[in-house]
């Protein structure tokens, strides 16, 4: 019984009190890009500039105890409503900016490597033209060939003369 009491005399230590839901960074942000797009169009300003027009028409023209955020005191409760708004509006944007600059990272990222890549390969391949260039400036062309043949037949015929010539008997 002595365990247990000292047990309860100690805090918890292991366990917080309060628990934060669990959720993903990748979650968030695609739920601010979609909101952040949603926001930029121009659909949400026509919904938005009807729902101020509405909402400021009822609480003029309607009567007095009908309004429920009247123009005596300002508009108070859309001011607030707009506030509310912008507040959440502008982080949600910045998050929707700082994932596409994130993506936009990346992509340079591999366009860089692509480009090194193709520049790589670029150097190769004109080593490997060169390399066949002097190569064939080595290999016997036909052209070639036919001028060494032709050559080698006028020395052969050369001798041929010399050797029948009247002077000479031949066997």
């Amino acid at each position: 019984m002595a365990r247990n009491q000292s047990e309860l005399e100690k805090p918890m230590t292991g366990r917080p009190l309060f628990r934060m839901p669990n959720i993903s960074q990748e979650t968030v942000g695609r739920v601010s890009e979609r909101l952040a797009r949603a926001m930029g169009t121009g659909a949400f300003l026509i919904v938005m500039t009807v729902f101020v027009a509405l909402w400021l028409s009822w609480n003029t023209l309607a009567s007095q105890g009908s309004q429920f955020d009247p123009r005596a005191l300002n508009f108070t409760l859309l001011t607030l409503i707009l506030s509310l708004q912008a507040s959440y509006a502008a982080p949600l944007i910045l998050l929707a900016q700082n994932r596409q600059d994130d993506r936009d990272r990346v992509k340079f990222e591999q366009d860089r490597q692509r480009a090194e890549r193709n520049l790589a390969d670029t150097e190769y391949l004109a080593r490997e033209v060169a390399a066949l260039a002097l190569s064939m400036d080595e290999v016997a062309t036909r052209d070639f060939v036919r001028d060494e043949i032709r050559g080698a037949m006028k020395e052969l015929l050369e001798e041929l003369r010399k050797d029948q010539k009247p002077g000479k008997k031949t066997k």
